[in-house]
């Protein structure tokens, strides 16, 4: 996997951002197969920053109905990821 496969897209949200605040923390969608240590890695390489640790979630799939079809949205995985102390943010998270 290149780091461009492994982190997918940031995730803002009212959760997100009071995380960020509080914690230090940023919020990705990233790939299924990814592990920790990648996450990591494309993390440092993608935005020259400092990682401190990196928290994994899988996401199930909603069911989802229009009229009398029912489906289930994909699974996904988010991860949070703690910089070290002293670490600037990345400038995507500046509301």
């Amino acid at each position: 996997m290149n780091l461009y496969s492994v982190i997918i897209r940031p995730i803002v949200t009212e959760k997100g951002v009071s995380k960020r605040e509080a914690e230090n923390t940023l919020c990705f969608e990233v790939a299924a197969a990814a592990n920790k240590t990648e996450i990591r890695q494309a993390v440092q390489r993608l935005f020259k920053i400092k990682v401190a640790e990196v928290r994994t979630v899988t996401q199930t799939g909603k069911l989802r109905r229009r009229g009398r079809f029912a489906g289930f949205r994909s699974d996904w995985k988010k991860a949070y990821v703690r910089l070290k102390a002293g670490e600037k943010m990345p400038e995507y998270t500046e509301i």
